[in-house]
């Protein structure tokens, strides 16, 4: 489902639409509890890393996007577009906080990937050839957590959304 905006250029007479995605929560049943490890988003293991982000002295917009990084389970990844829809924000200034993330990868930004499932500018570099070190470590990393990619170097698979 998507919401459309109405924008007006200036000089046309037609109006243009934009089609913005829109959040669609499922309410829980007042007789439904919630065990115990359903009820957080993160992950038991990923709490030391909270606690590292938060008495972190970085801006608030970094903290909330490296918390988001801790709700991507381990095997999964996400996208630049699913965080900053998330955060009402745009893909670049999370891709932005991801480069300058001091917490990798216990704070895994290696999850996250374009929306095509290309790989990215891990680390901020964006070598000519769209390949060097940074790109191999972001491989490594993603194989070791059991992602597959294709034979171009894309992430199989949907990318992870659930976030809260």
């Amino acid at each position: 489902m998507a919401v459309g905006i109405k924008r007006k250029r200036t000089g046309e007479n037609v109006d243009a639409t934009i089609l913005l995605p829109q959040k669609i929560a499922k309410p829980i049943p007042n007789d439904v509890a919630l065990k115990e490890e359903e009820s957080t988003s993160v992950p038991e293991d990923m709490e030391p890393q909270l606690k590292r982000i938060t008495e972190s002295d970085r801006t608030p917009f970094e903290k909330k996007v490296w918390s988001l990084l801790c709700q991507i389970p381990r095997g999964h990844v996400s996208t630049y577009a699913l965080l900053a829809a998330h955060l009402g924000s745009s893909p670049r200034a999370v891709g932005n906080a991801l480069r300058r993330n001091p917490f990798a990868p216990e704070v895994p930004c290696h999850r996250v990937v374009a929306t095509g499932g290309a790989l990215g500018g891990f680390k901020g570099k964006w070598p000519k050839d769209g390949e060097g070190i940074t790109l191999d470590e972001k491989r490594k990393l993603l194989r070791g957590e059991g992602i597959r990619l294709d034979d171009k170097g894309k992430v199989l698979g949907t990318p992870w959304a659930a976030f809260v």
